[in-house]
Order: C-alpha cells, then sequence, then structure tokens
C-alpha cells in the first residue's frame, strides 16, 4: 500500500464528534505510509482533542483559521487545490448539512466548497440523528453531487445507545480512500 501514498497529499478533515479518537489512528497510519497529511479541524472538533495530537503524529501544521493566509493566499484554496482526497471523519450531522447547503462558515467548509477533488465522508452520529430525514436529504445531495460516503454501522454509539450512526474503523476508511485514488489514475 505505500507506493498509493508516497508522497501523495491528503486533506484529513476532523469535525466535532467522539469518533475523533479514531481518526488520529487514521492520521498516524497514513503519515506512516508516506502521505503528507494537512489535518483541518473546525472549531467543534478542537473541544475534543487539541490540534497538538495532529501536528505531533503528522509532523505538519494542522489548520483551523478560515482567515490566514501564508504565502499571501488563502488557505482555503491551497487545501482545495493539493490533495489526491478530501476525507471528513467523523462527519458529523452539522459539517454534513453545511456541505449540503454551501455553507462555509469555518475553514473545513471553506475548502470543501473550494474543491473539485474527491472527497469522501465516514459519518458519526446517534442513530435518531442519522435517520433523520434531514440529514438523509443532505447525504442524497451530497451522494447526488460526487461525494462518496462510507457508513455508519451499527454499534455501540457514545450516547450509550445501540444502532447505526457509529463511524467505520480506520482500516475501512483507508481502503476506500486508496480505492479513490486507484479509480482516478485508471
Amino acid at each position: 500500500m505505500e507506493s498509493v501514498w508516497r508522497n501523495r497529499s491528503v486533506v484529513l478533515g476532523v469535525s466535532g464528534g467522539v469518533a475523533i479518537y479514531k481518526i488520529v489512528g487514521l492520521a498516524s497510519k497514513l503519515t506512516r505510509l508516506g502521505a503528507a497529511v494537512d489535518v483541518v479541524m473546525t472549531p467543534a472538533a478542537t473541544e475534543f482533542i487539541r490540534p497538538l495530537m495532529f501536528g505531533s503524529i503528522t509532523r505538519r501544521r494542522v489548520y483551523l483559521d478560515p482567515w490566514d493566509m501564508s504565502d499571501h493566499r488563502p488557505e482555503h484554496i491551497a487545501l482545495a487545490e493539493r490533495p489526491v482526497v478530501i476525507v471528513v471523519a467523523p462527519a458529523t450531522a452539522d459539517t454534513l448539512a453545511k456541505m449540503a447547503h454551501g455553507i462555509a462558515d469555518n475553514l473545513l467548509t471553506s475548502v470543501l466548497l473550494a474543491t473539485a477533488k474527491p472527497v469522501l465522508v465516514a459519518p458519526a452520529m446517534n442513530t435518531v440523528m442519522w435517520n433523520a430525514p434531514a440529514t438523509r436529504g443532505n447525504m442524497a445531495l451530497l451522494a447526488g453531487r460526487g461525494v462518496k460516503a462510507i457508513g455508519p454501522v451499527s454499534g455501540n454509539l457514545a450516547c450509550g445507545d445501540v444502532g447505526e450512526g457509529r463511524m467505520v474503523e480506520v482500516d475501512a476508511i483507508l481502503r476506500e480512500m486508496e480505492r479513490i485514488i486507484l479509480a482516478g489514475e485508471s
């Protein structure tokens, strides 16, 4: 798998959900496989885990500020153009709704609105939220625009419920990312 990732740029968009702990492992695996992983965190994500964790693992800057213009270029444009794939995980109901309706009120949603690159989302939320008509409608809009989704699956949820809404495991996300990249090369 290393040859697929060596010297490839990936944007890992992290929104605020309990499943964020799994994404630390995804960032670590991608980095070990040779990818240049740029982590973009929503403000809610920073309530669950500090950016320092992702920066330490990827040995790269973590992006938070939509108003930063290093190299005199808006970050959301540079981050939108650089990667071979953008992954949003955990993809919360809030972030999915913003994606579906073009709301760019944080750096991650600005990057997503500005990109023409493949986007993969790994939803994670309570079962009722996942099954809500608004969420299902947002997922249908996103699918119609070419956004790929993996999961969620059934299992134990952070709220104590058991049901569909659990984010898939990191290895499944990694395999789907690889499939997207290889499909784009053929």
